[in-house]
């Protein structure tokens, strides 16, 4: 039996472009018909907010709502909104992620960059806020205190109560987030081991 649809599996590093890189990828995508999924495994430390947007668009355009995303194992900066844009998120139990606000430079004339600056903020703000505010993983008092330089560094527990993480594969399963959740309240916590007191010899 020939399947009906391809699932694509692209593997996120480093992500920006190098000669034979994200720019075969994307052209390999773009084939990709409107049965098709895409699956990102995600282990990276952050990239070009260029190309984060272009797998945006281009997850857009031909797989929309058919993405799923793992988080193996760690998505800061640019590689936490790639993993945030899937509509099924994957995690592990020591998955981690953080968001920061973008970094940016500019040269040229003074007006020039002003305007350049200006219209950057502007543009990746908006984009940040529709990926992360909207979706009810940060609060608008805590997009704030991002824009102005505040991480937010979450673990596994967190990426499941804020609903970043929709899914946890754990023990051979896969758990639902609420499902994950309520097994690690049963687990019990462990002990922490008392250092023995030398007492002192007699003389």
């Amino acid at each position: 039996v020939t399947p009906k649809h391809k699932r694509y599996r692209v593997y996120i590093g480093r992500f920006f472009e190098l000669k034979k890189g994200l720019h075969s990828v994307f052209n390999g995508l773009r084939e990709a018909t409107d049965k098709d999924y895409l699956e990102l495994m995600i282990n990276s430390g952050g990239g070009l907010v260029n190309e984060g947007q272009q797998f945006y668009n281009l997850m857009e355009a031909k797989f929309y709502k058919r993405t799923i995303s793992y988080l193996d194992n760690k998505g800061y900066s640019m590689g936490a909104l790639l993993f945030c844009m899937a509509e099924k998120r994957i995690i592990y139990p020591y998955s981690d992620l953080m968001f920061h606000t973008y970094s940016h430079g500019s040269h040229g004339k003074g007006g020039e960059v002003k305007t350049q600056v200006d219209h950057t903020a502007k543009k990746l703000e908006r984009f940040f806020y529709d990926l992360i505010v909207k979706k009810g993983f940060l609060s608008d008092k805590e997009f704030q205190k991002m824009l102005i330089g505040q991480d937010y560094w979450m673990d596994a527990k967190e990426l499941c109560k804020r609903g970043i993480a929709t899914h946890v594969i754990a023990e051979g399963r896969e758990f639902t987030a609420k499902e994950y959740l309520k097994k690690i309240k049963k687990q019990k916590k462990p002990k922490k081991v008392k250092e023995p007191i030398e007492s002192e010899e007699k003389k």
